[in-house]
């Protein structure tokens, strides 16, 4: 049997590109996404330059939706975000000569990430009841056992109810 030849990977890839930069919808997408790529990489070059490119891993960037030339900085902590305020016309300058032009950058702070859950406390189930009799109430109740007689049922119960109080 004679099988028709594989198509080459290579081919099969370009055509699926083309396909994206030609669909209505995907093509935006894909241009915004290859847009953010861009600027990321010519961020990590300005910051490289401003000996701060061990930030550029914790630094998310973005154009500011609705304002032309207003570069979005997101950072994840307020030490880094702070750094970066401080070098901003430096960075911005960087950017220009980079082919970033922006008239000005905002520097915001990465909310936290939900990694931990705030959970009920467990105790506060347990704090509304006692967790034993305290010493008048255990003395009562052991005068109570010396006056019952030793087959009564009702002695039996309080010497239960005062093994399961001792905690």
């Amino acid at each position: 049997m004679n099988f028709a030849p594989k198509p080459s990977r290579k081919h099969i890839a370009h055509d699926w590109l083309e396909y994206l930069r030609e669909s209505d919808g995907l093509g935006s997408i894909l241009a915004k996404t290859e847009d953010l790529a861009r600027l990321k990489a010519s961020l990590n070059i300005a910051l490289n330059s401003l000996d701060l490119g061990h930030l550029s891993s914790k630094i998310e960037a973005g154009w500011r939706s609705g304002v032309k030339d207003e570069l979005f900085l997101l950072a994840n902590s307020a030490s880094i975000g702070t750094r970066l305020q401080q070098n901003l016309p430096s960075l911005i300058n960087e950017l220009g000569k980079n082919g970033v032009f922006c008239k000005s950058i905002k520097v915001r702070i990465k909310p936290a990430s939900p990694a931990w859950e705030i959970k009920p406390r467990e105790s506060n189930k347990k704090n509304g009841m006692p967790k034993g009799l305290n010493e008048i109430a255990k003395k009562s109740w052991q005068e109570l056992l010396d006056k019952l007689a030793p087959d009564s049922d009702l002695r039996k119960a309080v010497e239960r109810l005062l093994q399961n109080k001792k905690k």
